[in-house]
């Protein structure tokens, strides 16, 4: 008997482990990452994103004997590696649109002060909404000039 290939593949989907992957922070050499899993902190960076999912499968498989093909990452972003990593973002805008003053965005941002769950919900919903906003944003393409304007 045949199966079919979207059952096998939601099959196998259904069977991987989804675990959180944070990114801390990057620059333009590397990525910084970490995977809290059972009782275990692991800490890796990469140079890409790719490359730190494929080193933090490795490691997982070495200390929790996970086969990597099972293992699917949840990526989520601290706030210094969301501002890193998504340099277009900018920080005191996404503060004055989700109310919260640019100093202490900052001081998030920074590491010196954490915000509360609710505090990060607020600024997930803020990017997320601006991201709506973008994708209705269409940009126009100029019109020729007039002969007379360039002479």
């Amino acid at each position: 008997m045949k199966t079919d290939p979207l059952t096998k593949r939601n099959y196998e989907l259904s069977m991987q482990k989804k675990i959180a992957l944070v990114i801390e922070s990057s620059s333009a050499a590397e990525i910084w990452g970490r995977v809290h899993y059972e009782d275990n902190l692991i800490i890796e960076s990469a140079p890409d994103l790719l490359s730190l999912e494929k080193k933090m499968k490795k490691l997982l498989k070495g200390f929790h004997q996970l086969d990597p093909n099972t293992i699917n990452f949840d990526i989520q972003y601290d706030l210094t590696g969301l501002f890193d990593e998504k340099s277009f973002l900018n920080a005191s805008v996404v503060a004055d649109k989700a109310g919260i003053s640019r100093g202490l965005m900052r001081q998030y941002i920074a590491g010196n002060k954490y915000p509360s769950h609710d505090r990060v919900i607020q600024i997930q919903k803020t990017i997320h909404a601006l991201g709506k906003d973008l994708q209705h944003t269409k940009v126009a393409v100029p019109a020729k000039k007039r002969e007379s304007q360039i002479a």
